[in-house]
């Protein structure tokens, strides 16, 4: 899968862009969720693989629960975040933690982004490396991670998390998504 973000006007929008969901397709509670995917770069630039609460039209956001299993800066393109957002802990409150490569950056090769969930614990991995655990003790808020969730990926262009392009964000960005996988615990 390739998800191509262009500097062109749409619909009174100066960028396109696309996002991927299986929101009534497909949802699960709890396992491994992983993606291979070699991401985009430059300021303004927002890829991310992510699950929202299936129940989101009953419970809307932040209510339903966000699990940010990858999202990049496209300014940082060495450094991930795996972030979790739910009521009393959203936006610029959200649990979150980062992981830096030692060298290299995200761009230039693929990586594994992966979460583990359990009933009481969401562990977040890049290549296997587990570099953040979050259980209910650490959210600051209700712990809504006990129902089915379903998965995103996507490429923003904007937004308050990255900021706007500039003229030295290249175009277009392309985020390649080797392959998504998800395990049930047995």
């Amino acid at each position: 899968l390739v998800i191509t973000a262009r500097s062109e006007a749409f619909g009174g929008a100066y960028f396109t862009s696309a996002r991927v969901k299986t929101k009534d397709l497909f949802s699960q509670a709890y396992g491994r969720f992983e993606a291979r995917i070699k991401t985009p770069h430059g300021p303004g630039i927002w890829p991310a693989f992510w699950m929202l609460g299936a129940d989101i039209d009953t419970k809307p956001w932040p209510l339903c629960g966000e699990i940010d299993i990858m999202e990049l800066r496209g300014q940082e393109p060495s450094v991930i975040n795996g972030t979790l957002h739910g009521p009393g802990y959203s936006g610029g409150a959200s649990i979150t933690k980062a992981y830096g490569l030692t060298s290299g950056r995200f761009d230039t090769d693929y990586h594994l982004y992966a979460v583990e969930w359990f009933e009481d614990r969401i562990d977040f991995f890049v290549d296997d490396f587990l570099y953040q655990r979050l259980t209910p003790n650490d959210i600051t808020g209700e712990w809504v991670y006990n129902r089915p969730f379903f998965l995103l990926l996507n490429v923003a262009v904007g937004g308050n998390y990255v900021g706007f392009p500039t003229t030295g964000t290249p175009f277009p960005q392309s985020m390649y998504v080797d392959y998504v996988k998800v395990y049930r615990q047995q």
